[in-house]
């Protein structure tokens, strides 16, 4: 009962959390840092994980594909099972995007938003022509640089020049993710998120909360959402 009530906390936060689904080939699991090599949780199935997270009040549900963000390779198919499993939550997929294709492939799958980063940085104004409000720039930052290629490469942008781009081509929302914090539980990145925030970006932060407490602090700091992971888990009766 107590784990229960626990995990409704979160959802009845004054901004939507999103709990995250991470993927490596059919399991799903939590990393340190987006290390492949460090995983701290396995929670095992992710059609179970999404439903439970769904039956205790998520609103969306944010699933990557850890394999694909690394091969540049969508599975519908997965996105397909995860939405069905997900319902009445709505699915975020991410992982392997790389072109128009691949991200219509995963919305007509079932997907209500999709995540892009390496593929949407050079040049983000098509994707938001082709998508508008269901297409999300994911920002991952370490060291005020993004990250692409599921954090192994630099991208070669400062989070700055990022933000200015996605801004100019009409991007509206943009997934920021401290990467040094991501799986800690070290506590959220606030100052990135407010100079996110204070760009025409509304910001989907994720990246070391804690607490239901860190996500009141981030609606403070101007995000319009967050994306849970490892303390949602902790938090699974």
């Amino acid at each position: 009962m107590g784990r229960n009530s626990e995990l409704s906390d979160w959802f009845s936060a004054s901004i939507e959390v999103i709990a995250a689904v991470d993927v490596l080939g059919e399991e799903a699991v939590r990393l340190h840092q987006g290390a492949y090599d460090e995983v701290v949780e396995r929670p095992g199935d992710p059609l179970s994980l999404a439903a439970r997270f769904a039956a205790a009040g998520a609103r969306r549900i944010h699933f990557v594909d850890l394999d694909g963000a690394r091969s540049g390779r969508v599975r519908p198919e997965l996105v397909r099972l995860l939405a069905r499993a997900a319902a009445p939550a709505l699915l975020q997929a991410s992982g392997g995007i790389r072109s128009l294709q691949d991200a219509a492939a995963l919305l007509e799958a079932g997907a209500d938003r999709v995540v892009v980063g390496t593929a949407a940085l050079p040049d983000p104004e098509p994707w938001a022509t082709a998508f508008g409000e269901a297409v999300v720039v994911a920002l991952d930052v370490r060291d005020g640089m993004v990250r692409s290629a599921g954090w192994t490469e630099g991208s070669g942008l400062s989070i700055v020049e990022a933000i200015e781009r996605c801004v100019a081509a009409g991007i509206t929302r943009a997934l920021c993710t401290a990467i040094e914090r991501d799986g800690t539980l070290a506590g959220p990145d606030l100052e990135l998120v407010s100079s996110m925030a204070a760009s025409d970006l509304r910001v989907l932060a994720a990246g070391g909360i804690r607490t239901p407490a860190d996500v009141e602090a981030l609606a403070e700091n101007g995000a319009e959402a967050a994306i849970v992971g490892r303390a949602l888990l902790n938090t699974l009766p």
